[in-house]
């Protein structure tokens, strides 16, 4: 598997944090949006698989193909760089600056949503042979998926808006644990395992992905699903973006940057005195 110790792969965390700030505006949102396009497709995929199969811990068993292939590939998630960039700054990478990094994650949150909707349309076609009738099976669970995650959140309030935020919190824990995953190997099959895991555990226990979400409200919306724009933006997608946020750079990103970078000092030995 050609394992990396933690100090090494969290260094490699950092350059590639720093590597994403110092990006070109067109490099970004092409690589956004062929992540946010293949993610969305993974997500159509593991969607197709519960519906047929009618058992969803397959559907999350397959579905870390899409994330696999577009780490692989070098295509960029919101969740990723929300972890990666912020430690370039933290270890004072010249040039790396808190406008970069949110420059940064605005262009990957533009190429994301714009991948993700384009796979929405093509979906909602697909399962409505061009609009032309209703949604198919896998159509109609896609519609339902969006109603009950932005009102059924609403209908609880405030507590509703905690547990969204929440799932986010625990969906990025896991994610950005499968980005890092992609590091800690230097062959195909480690990396491919080492980010399989995290992200069979958020899939499989319907947590919230700003990107997925990108996918799944959209098509929602487009097969005349009963929520509107504002809410799925307040009931779901802006509390799930900072939620991600929150999650994967305090759980993932500077739990290894304080441990494995800015370590505290040792434990002094004490000597017996004869």
């Amino acid at each position: 598997m050609s394992y990396l110790v933690p100090s090494e792969f969290v260094t490699k965390m950092i350059d590639a944090g720093e590597s994403k700030v110092f990006m070109s505006t067109r490099d970004t949102l092409v690589r956004a949006y062929m992540a946010g396009a293949i993610l969305a497709l993974a997500a159509w995929f593991a969607i197709t698989i519960n519906v047929n199969t009618g058992q969803p811990l397959v559907g999350a068993l397959l579905f870390p193909v899409g994330f696999s292939m577009l780490i692989l590939l070098g295509f960029d998630l919101l969740t990723g760089v929300f972890v990666l960039c912020p430690l370039a700054w933290l270890d004072k990478r010249p040039g790396v600056t808190i406008k970069g990094i949110l420059r940064n994650w605005a262009l990957v949150f533009v190429g994301n949503f714009a991948g993700a909707l384009t796979v929405a349309f093509m979906m909602a076609f697909v399962t409505t042979y061009g609009f032309t009738q209703g949604p198919d099976k896998v159509g109609t669970v896609i519609g339902n998926i969006g109603e009950s995650r932005t009102l059924g959140y609403a209908a609880h309030g405030a507590a509703g808006m905690a547990t969204l935020f929440l799932r986010g919190m625990l969906c990025n824990w896991m994610v950005s644990t499968g980005v890092v995953g992609a590091m800690i190997s230097t062959s195909v099959p480690g990396k491919v395992i080492a980010m399989w895991m995290p992200i069979l555990v958020f899939f499989y226990m319907v947590f919230e992905h700003s990107v997925v979400n990108m996918f799944l409200f959209p098509s929602g919306l487009m097969l005349h699903a009963p929520f509107s724009i504002a809410d799925y933006f307040i009931w779901n997608e802006i509390p799930t973006v900072l939620g991600n946020l929150v999650g994967g750079l305090s759980f993932t990103g500077l739990t290894l940057y304080a441990t494995h970078v800015r370590t505290a000092p040792k434990r002094a030995v004490l000597k017996r005195v004869a």
